[in-house]
């Protein structure tokens, strides 16, 4: 481009630039005459300027040649092609090159993905991959990446393609290998293969499960990342010790239990027929049954003289059964003397009452050694028939006939006896049936009568000492509201002047456990399926048939093997604080096991798990209405707690357990195991010496660890938050550092979409700085009840309110253009986080930040969103 001022003859017509226009067609189709040349249909591109120019050298005549590179962007194409214009109106230049180009992101593997060459329409676009062999898609959903218009891919989407069960990521995740001999995988995830457990192995590559060696086996119920074992050795030292017509059984542990701790004992028996062969045993009882036995030790009475019995004791673990292993076992034959008192026969009723029974049997004939088979006395056994675990009752006499008192009118009694002689108690007889009389009704009301003025004058006694009681518990808790007390020991709550115990308060937390948790037999638990992971261990889903009661689902909490006592007694603390509770919205335990391996905690099951996932799945589906009566329930819950003054420190939506009828319960009463440094759970952060999940805990309870039921009303109101924002995460991406510093300096979230202004206004009142200005869980409750009753109070939603709950960016953010640069403005308004963000996606000038939309967003970095959500 010629200088115009080293040209003075060209005059004023001289120009130093040239336009480009570009006319969009889908075919070849111009000509001398067409398309006319016009500003409109022909589309300007730019006016282009030289940044060098030449100038004529007049001394040497010639000219100082340097040519301009100029790169210029069109767009949006939409047509299959275009043509070019250049607009020369008086420039003295010459046009050396033109190059016509685009660019396209080259077809790459990525993140599991494969996805190919795609050319970028516009600043971004998304490209559709596909998962590489051996990977598929989480949630149903196809991998997604975008392409820039420089060509480049951007990040893509985070855990679309996840390695098949038998494969894990290899290569910079670029592809999933088969997993090595020796080695398996057995679900899908981004877990590595994992060596094959002790006692089993695999073959070949891309196992799923490794197979037990020869004589290993694993059991039902085991998991496949569990060792193979084998059952155990025989039981040892089998000693039997006589008493009369009773024998206890007694003997030592295998020396191999065969690598489980499931081991328990069978004792078989088989007697000696007259006509020569082995039989089961008959007639005899045992005080335990013979099956499923922990302890090393069984009692049988009712031997008979001059039989021989054989006693087998087996040993068997869990894995005996299931796989037809053979059973080990050692073997004692007991015989008896023949001089023990022959059995007892023909027992009579001589009278009966409405509370006793006289009976008389007859006097057993001698034995065949009569010389110690005297009768020296009788052994009477007696019990209610039809009561399934009945109090059994015994009586001596030293004639063959007695009296039976204190029984119940009208009721069947089952009555068995037994002689002692010399040389011991003979066998019982077998079982007779005996039944009380009725009451006479005549004879019945003078008693009714006095019954009824006991029970009078007892609960007018009782009336005056709670009465008593009340008075002397307000008296002495005036000075101080117990609401607000600091101390976790014992404490009187509530109109019925029940007792909240600390379980740490106990010298042995054992003790605890067995009095506010009830033992549960581990056969009446099943496990279906695992349906989490816990802090201690697995959670489970699972059924509890107790016998008598209906089968119902249970949720199963579970502790890891290699626990130390330690955490045995934090893991059942829970237990034994949940057992105190009793309250529709707290969550109900059922009991414990821990008389098995693994102990286990035993709860309700809540069909739709937690709250926040719950409403995260279920975005938008109910009403304001639906979410105030959640919310009522959980502050329900919360009142019944606060009442027992007890503090629950982790109110959160991912603590309320919902069940299918959308009823909401309290839940998770461990957060002492976050009082413990260790924990790695971003969601509680390490302060002051302790765990706190901050986002949901009062600032003097950061500050000063003052957990209060004021405190927990501060949780409630984050709480509230969540449902109604349906289960959207406080403060969003903000860090927790940044959520103590906003809230100390009175920043409060702000209402969410659609949120009624009364609601929002109570969440407020929870978040009161002063401790003692904010509702108690009693005025929380009545507040949403009024709302309930009033449901057209809920159709009036928040709008934006200056103050205290304004957006983090509001209008006393500094104006970007008192900045040079975006970074500056990043820095200045606390995002300098995000600066490489921008920067990545190109918005480096305020014109382009001005541009960005949610699209854009989701390649700067995810962060963007929060803060400026309805702001740029």
């Amino acid at each position: 481009m010629m200088e115009c001022a080293s040209t003075p003859q060209a005059g004023r017509s001289c120009k130093e630039t040239f336009n480009l226009y570009y006319y969009p067609a889908n075919a070849d189709i111009a000509t001398d005459h067409f398309p006319k040349w016009m500003e409109n249909p022909w589309i300007k591109v730019d006016t282009v300027a030289a940044d060098t120019l030449v100038r004529r050298n007049g001394r040497m005549g010639g000219a100082s040649m340097r040519s301009n590179v100029k790169t210029l962007r069109l767009g949006p194409l939409k047509e299959s092609g275009f043509y070019l214009a250049f607009l020369d109106q008086g420039a003295c230049m010459a046009v050396l090159a033109v190059r016509v180009y685009y660019r396209l992101c080259p077809a790459v593997v990525a993140s599991l993905a494969s996805f190919p060459e795609t050319v970028p329409a516009g600043l971004v676009v998304s490209a559709e991959g596909s998962c590489v062999e051996g990977a598929e898609g989480s949630l149903g959903r196809r991998p997604i990446m975008y392409c820039r218009e420089d060509g480049e891919w951007a990040k893509p989407a985070a855990g679309d393609c996840i390695c098949v069960a038998g494969r894990e990521e290899k290569d910079g995740r670029t592809k999933c290998s088969a997993c090595p001999p020796g080695s398996f995988k057995p679900k899908v995830g981004e877990l590595p293969c994992q060596i094959c457990p002790p006692s089993s192995l695999s073959t070949s590559a891309g196992a799923t499960v490794c197979n037990c060696k020869v004589g290993y086996y694993r059991a039902t119920g085991d998991p496949v990342t569990a060792p193979c074992t084998k059952p155990p050795s025989s039981p040892r030292s089998i000693v039997s010790s006589l008493n009369g017509s009773t024998v206890d059984l007694d003997w030592s542990e295998p020396l191999d239990s065969g690598g489980r701790s499931d081991l328990y004992y069978e004792v078989r028996c088989s007697e000696y027929a007259a006509g020569g062969g082995w039989i089961p045993c008959t007639r005899l009882s045992f005080v335990q049954r013979p099956e499923k036995l922990k302890e090393r030790k069984l009692s049988v009475s009712g031997l008979r003289p001059q039989v021989i019995y054989n006693f087998r004791v087996l040993a068997l673990n869990g894995v005996s059964e299931t796989n037809g292993a053979a059973a080990m076992g050692e073997e004692l034959n007991v015989t008896i003397d023949r001089d023990l008192p022959n059995a007892v026969t023909g027992i009579q009723q001589l009278a009966a009452s409405t509370s006793s029974l006289s009976l008389k049997w007859k006097t057993p004939g001698p034995p065949p050694s009569p010389s110690r088979g005297t009768v020296l006395d009788y052994e009477v056994k007696y019990y209610e028939k039809d009561q399934e675990d009945p109090r059994i009752m015994y009586l001596k006499t030293p004639a063959n006939e007695t009296t039976l008192s204190e029984l119940r009118a009208r009721t069947m009694y089952a009555v068995q006896v037994r002689a002692r002689s010399e040389a011991g108690y003979g066998a019982f007889s077998g079982e007779s049936v005996f039944q009380t009389l009725e009451l006479d009704p005549e004879k019945a009301q003078p008693q009714v009568e006095l019954i009824a003025g006991t029970v009078g004058v007892g609960t007018l006694l009782i009336l005056i000492v709670v009465v008593i009681a009340v008075l002397c518990v307000r008296k002495h808790g005036s000075n101080k509201e117990p609401e607000y007390s600091d101390k976790p020991g014992q404490y009187l709550i509530g109109h019925n002047t029940k007792l909240y115990i600390d379980p740490f308060t106990y010298e042995d937390p054992n003790e605890a456990v067995r009095e506010f948790a009830k033992e549960i037999d581990a056969s009446y638990v099943k496990i279906e399926e695992v349906i989490g992971a816990g802090e201690f261990g697995e959670v489970c889903r699972g059924r509890l048939k107790v016998p008598g009661k209906k089968e119902n689902y249970v949720a199963i909490k579970t502790l890891k093997g290699g626990y130390t006592e330690r955490q045995r007694r934090e893991f059942l603390s829970e237990a034994s604080i949940m057992g105190q509770f009793h309250h529709p919205n707290i969550i109900h335990l059922e009991g414990v096991i821990t008389n098995n391996s693994p102990v286990m905690i035993i709860t309700e099951y809540m069909e739709n798990g937690a709250l926040d996932s719950f409403l995260r799945q279920n975005d938008g589906q109910f009403t304001p209405i639906q979410l105030v009566g959640m919310l009522r329930g959980i502050a329900s819950g919360m009142r019944y707690l606060a009442e027992m003054n007890y503090v629950h420190r982790d109110l959160a939506a991912r603590n309320i357990l919902v069940n299918s009828n959308l009823v909401c319960k309290v839940s998770d009463f461990g957060l002492s195991r976050f009082l413990q440094e260790g924990s790695t759970d971003p969601t509680y952060t390490s302060c002051l010496g302790g765990k706190i999940p901050i986002r949901w805990t009062a600032p003097e309870a950061i500050a000063f660890r003052k957990f209060t039921s004021s405190s927990d009303v501060w949780g409630y109101g984050i709480v509230m938050w969540e449902v109604m924002s349906f289960g959207e995460r406080p403060y969003w991406d903000m860090s927790n550092q940044d959520v103590i510093n906003a809230i100390e300096q009175d920043y409060r979230l702000p209402a969410p979409p659609d949120c009624p202004s009364a609601l929002h206004q109570l969440m407020l009142d929870c978040w009161q700085r002063d401790r003692a200005s904010r509702p108690r869980f009693t005025e929380i409750v009545s507040a949403l009840d009024k709302l309930i009753r009033n449901p057209a109070s809920l159709k009036i939603t928040t709008r934006e309110q200056p103050g205290s709950s304004q957006p983090l960016l509001d209008q006393r953010t500094p104006h970007y253009s008192s900045f040079s640069s975006v970074g500056e403005w990043l820095h200045a308004i606390k995002m300098g986080r995000y600066e490489e963000g921008f920067r990545t996606a190109g918005f480096t000038t305020f014109s382009r930040v001005r541009q960005i939309t949610t699209e854009y967003v989701m390649v700067a970095g995810r962060g963007l969103v929060v803060p400026w959500r309805g702001r740029l």
